[in-house]
């Protein structure tokens, strides 16, 4: 083995976990007492830089995912057609609904007008989101995503994530980790920063089919973010240090006596880049170090805002300290009731935050290498949900043409595209789905769909099925 990809299972002079806590995770995993294999050509699972196939456009990725459903004919799609046809039947059309028992097929109308922003002339609900139409000239509005055959929330996240409505497929951030390794001796390649509760179903950050070292790393809203940081000051300093240059040892020597497992060099990587991010992670985390006028670009002076502000700043410290995906989990967009109650609520959380990401990005001269991405795996239909029953009303799930926003690393500026049918029901141009999404990013760091795959079991494991995906030149500059 290697000099180079030794170093990131070996942390000889870094602090890391106690070679008893390695033995307990190796045995949990079935790894300590492997029998021995026959000698064969050895595969290396680390996080090494490695080049793209070509030039890429960016360099890390942050994706400000509202899973629940942002109503995207509220928010970023304005029909006028609504209007007219406010408060009587949709005229006759397939609409799938995901509540069939409290579905209607009366039209409602948006509350809010839209107003034409930036030289761009993007129509947006500036009264909600007045932050995003301030920076209007450096996003691509997308307003024709579609998931074909997918109705509920935690399919459609899986679609969005891992290009698959079933459960068990690696994630975005885990590929564009496995294509390109880690820019960061110490820190993840891969972070999820999760607000509120977990989203349902299974993690979106797992590695699933790919080796652990590829998985996300987990980072909580409060202290203390990532768990296990810090050793106990009984093995802070000296002592940990002679643990750990033993424990290098130990690892050196197990490893040596199992050619060929995969599995266990991945994990002995992953303990040891855990205990590396004590200092490295730290020191990322600690917001105290920025300043007052960067706090309230963020919203972090505002409480309704203060949450997703410190997240999406945390976002920006780590991908300049070489983290090249990061997941920030905002699950709350769900509004089968009461609506225009809580549409405002949650734009006062996320709009400023996830502006001033993107004012940060572009004045430190990282925008153009960092893609930040704005939405959810669906939006509403036009039609009314709880008519009659008592409840304030809602809207039901559309995964069949909904929006979402990106800016940086090549994609372009001030640019809207597709469309929805006149209702905002249904993708009819310019159509994006999950697949296309996904060929598109990885096109950008230079990676390509069809080639990037993993053996797993004697199968080819893809992020994107092969042809069926296509990069979508449309929003690239």
């Amino acid at each position: 083995m290697n000099h180079s990809s030794r170093r990131h299972f070996l942390a000889r002079n870094a602090l890391g976990i106690s070679s008893f806590g390695l033995a307990s995770l190796l045995q949990q995993d079935n790894l300590f007492g492997a029998p021995k294999k026959p000698p064969f050509e050895k595969t290396i699972h680390d996080l090494l830089s490695k080049p793209p196939l070509a030039a890429p456009q960016a360099k890390a990725m942050i994706s400000v995912f509202t899973g629940g459903g942002p109503s995207h004919i509220d928010l970023f799609d304005p029909k006028p057609e609504l209007k007219k046809w406010d408060g009587k039947q949709i005229p006759p059309r397939d609409i799938k609904y995901d509540n069939a028992g409290q579905a209607s097929s009366v039209v409602m109308a948006s509350k809010w007008e839209f107003e034409k922003c930036g030289q761009s002339g993007m129509e947006l609900n500036t009264t909600l989101l007045p932050e995003l139409g301030g920076i209007a000239d450096d996003v691509t509005l997308i307003r024709s995503m579609h998931l074909p055959d997918i109705r509920n929330h935690g399919a459609g996240m899986r679609a969005l994530t891992s290009g698959r409505g079933l459960a068990g497929h690696p994630s975005l951030g885990c590929w564009v980790t496995y294509g390109l390794g880690a820019e960061s001796d110490n820190l993840p390649a891969f972070v999820a920063i999760v607000l509120g509760k977990n989203p349902p179903g299974s993690p979106y950050w797992d590695s699933r089919h790919l080796p652990s070292i590829y998985q996300g790393t987990i980072m909580r809203e409060t202290e203390p973010r990532i768990a296990n940081l810090r050793p106990p000051k009984h093995l802070q300093g000296a002592a940990q240090k002679n643990q750990l240059d033993l424990l290098a040892s130990l690892n050196s020597e197990h490893l040596k006596s199992r050619p060929g497992e995969d599995d266990l060099a991945a994990r002995i990587s992953s303990y040891e880049l855990a205990a590396k991010m004590q200092t490295e992670a730290s020191d990322a985390l600690d917001l105290t170090k920025e300043t007052a006028a960067t706090k309230n670009l963020y919203g972090l002076d505002v409480k309704e805002s203060k949450r997703m502000g410190e997240a999406c700043l945390l976002a920006r410290r780590l991908v300049e300290r070489g983290v090249r995906f990061v997941q920030i989990w905002n699950y709350g967009w769900d509004m089968h009731q009461e609506i225009f109650t809580n549409l405002p609520l949650r734009c006062a959380e996320a709009d400023k935050p996830a502006a001033g990401l993107v004012k940060d990005l572009k004045a430190r001269g990282l925008l153009d290498s960092t893609i930040v991405q704005w939405g959810g795996e669906m939006g509403r239909l036009p039609v009314i949900q709880n008519r009659g029953s008592g409840l304030k009303p809602g809207r039901d799930h559309n995964t069949e043409g909904f929006s979402i926003w990106m800016a940086g690393g090549g994609i372009k500026k001030g640019h809207v595209h597709g469309a929805t049918d006149e209702f905002g029901h249904r993708a009819v141009d310019g159509i994006v789905t999950q697949h296309d999404f996904h060929s598109t990013l990885l096109h950008q760091f230079g990676l390509d769909a069809d080639s990037l795959h993993f053996e797993s079991g004697g199968e080819k494991v893809a992020l994107v099925e092969k042809g069926k995906g296509k990069v979508v030149d449309g929003i690239l500059a």
